[in-house]
């Protein structure tokens, strides 16, 4: 290989979460497997602050904490952390009544699986009862209710009685992630405001020149620099594809509140509570809660939208600051351009819903270390591909995020009316809706490896939001009524086993703050 296609110095622009888990994941494939082989920096301005819309990770970030070489117990006291079993989403499925419960659990645990189709069979015999479907086929839903958390303290660092991911501190996330790099994996960090941006002839990314005069050149520069997008948006002129007719939400108003008392429990997943314009998110650390309104500003005004939350959090939020968030929905219409690939929220954004921005970063993050190419005579073909495949995993997440809107029966608000408009659902989402109301949904939906939301996910958020499939025609899936008893009997049984003995929540975070967690 010539050296002037040799990729031997990569720069990642902007730090915080997106731009040091790029960071830690090429360095632990690319440094750690040859550390002469190439260079990473990290170029952070100290004057931009970080974002930190995600505080919610799904279970996919134990795997990468491993994988980093970073504890589960340095992780937990570093940032805040607490553990997240899902989502409990109040109100979504039908306008709220006062003093009536109207919520469903979109858990991590998937549904039991068995020979004997329980979905079928729980849709002929036992929703009618009020059992719920997470409740049927899973044992997490109750030990969310119960305010359980997913392990004791016994139990070994990421390793739980059900699945689990996180809640946290974004910006101590990013801190953690960023002394990881660096003195774990020999990422170079420079803290340095980016005036201007250079390209060789053919429109390849050449260099940055710095507040400073300073010139830093590369072969590969990853662009982490939020919603700007410097490099691939500004510089390399890709289009932006806004997804705003699908998704309404565009702003978040976002305040932090302490526990009214230190011992108050903590909710081990997150809360999304409806609202007319949008929802809210409620989450649990261990000193306070951070809690946001994810709202459209075509259907309310921000001082509204503010109230409202306030509203939501009630005197906690007395002379406490609030923070206004604007959101691009959407993403690029390419990911990978030339030398420069997008990560993070220059790549793209949808709503914090499902903790689809952490979720998506860490993955094509991971997906960029692993497909590395050794030479930019590679870059072409691995750019197409990464390209394809990122593009079926935004368009995925768009499709699933905009379920719980189209599947709500709530009319109290034009929001909500218009979300379930023909013309704003995406056409692979209809058509999967179409073909579910007749049967349920099997893994023969689900094709492609690159779903981030899969038939389960799909599963929770149907039968949570009473959606109608019709089994007349499906009667050759419901035999063995005997044996799918038993399968539910066994559920219910392991559930009550959970209940007994797992800790809560609040206890297992305070001794692992005293004790620490197993190695495992």
């Amino acid at each position: 290989m010539s050296k002037e296609h040799a990729i031997k110095k990569i720069v990642i622009v902007g730090g915080g979460t997106a731009g040091w888990l790029a960071a830690n994941h090429l360095a632990k494939n690319l440094i750690t497997q040859n550390p002469n082989s190439v260079k990473i920096t990290l170029v952070e301005s100290a004057n931009i602050p970080a974002i930190g819309v995600g505080e919610g990770t799904v279970p996919m970030m134990r795997q990468s904490l491993q994988h980093l070489g970073i504890s589960e117990t340095e992780f937990i006291l570093e940032c805040d952390a607490t553990f997240k079993q899902g989502i409990k989403f109040v109100d979504w499925t039908t306008n709220p009544i006062a003093g009536k419960s109207n919520y469903y659990h979109h858990i991590f645990d998937y549904p039991k699986t068995s020979d004997v189709d329980l979905t079928a069979y729980w849709l002929k015999n036992i929703k009618n009862t009020g059992m719920s479907y997470v409740d049927a086929l899973s044992i997490q839903g109750q030990m969310c209710d119960a305010g359980l958390a997913p392990k004791m303290i016994t139990t070994p660092e990421f390793q739980g009685a059900a699945s689990y991911g996180y809640h946290l501190d974004a910006n101590k996330f990013s801190a953690l992630l960023a002394k990881n790099a660096v003195k774990k994996l020999g990422v170079n960090h420079l803290q340095a405001d980016v005036l201007d941006i250079t390209q060789h002839e053919n429109g390849e990314i050449k260099s940055l020149i710095t507040k400073g005069g300073q010139t830093i050149s590369g072969d590969f520069f990853v662009d982490c620099t939020g919603f700007k997008s410097l490099l691939l948006g500004e510089k390399l002129k890709v289009p932006f594809k806004d997804k705003s007719d699908t998704l309404f939400v565009d702003h978040a108003v976002a305040i932090q509140v302490p526990y009214e008392k230190e011992d108050a429990p903590i909710a081990s997943h997150t809360i999304s509570t409806a609202l007319t314009s949008g929802w809210v998110w409620d989450i649990g650390l261990k000193e306070r809660r951070g809690i946001g309104h994810v709202y459209s500003s075509r259907y309310t005004s921000h001082e509204q939208a503010e109230q409202d939350l306030r509203a939501y959090i009630g005197p906690m939020a007395n002379n406490v600051d609030s923070r206004l968030i604007p959101m691009k929905i959407g993403y690029r219409e390419k990911f990978w351009h030339k030398n420069c690939v997008a990560l993070g929220l220059s790549q793209g954004f949808v709503e914090p819903l499902e903790a689809t921005g952490l979720l998506v970063f860490d993955a094509t993050a991971k997906m960029l270390a692993e497909q590395f190419p050794s030479s930019k005579l590679d870059m072409p073909l691995i750019a197409k591909q990464f390209n394809e495949r990122v593009t079926i995993s935004w368009d995925n997440v768009i499709d699933f995020v905009k379920a719980h809107y189209c599947l709500s029966k709530r009319d109290d608000s034009d929001f909500w009316l218009d979300n379930r408009a023909s013309d704003s659902i995406p056409d692979s989402l209809k058509e999967r809706l179409a073909r579910w109301q007749h049967q349920p949904p099997s893994a023969y939906d689900f094709a492609s490896k690159f779903d981030i939301f899969n038939l389960e996910n799909y599963q929770y958020i149907l039968y949570g939001m009473d959606f109608d499939t019709n089994l007349d025609n499906f009667q050759h899936r419901l035999a063995k009524d005997e044996r799918a008893s038993e399968e539910f009997a066994a559920i219910q049984n392991q559930m009550q086993f959970a209940l007994s003995k797992l800790p809560k929540h609040r206890d297992l975070i305070d001794k692992i703050y005293q004790y620490g967690l197993q190695k495992i």
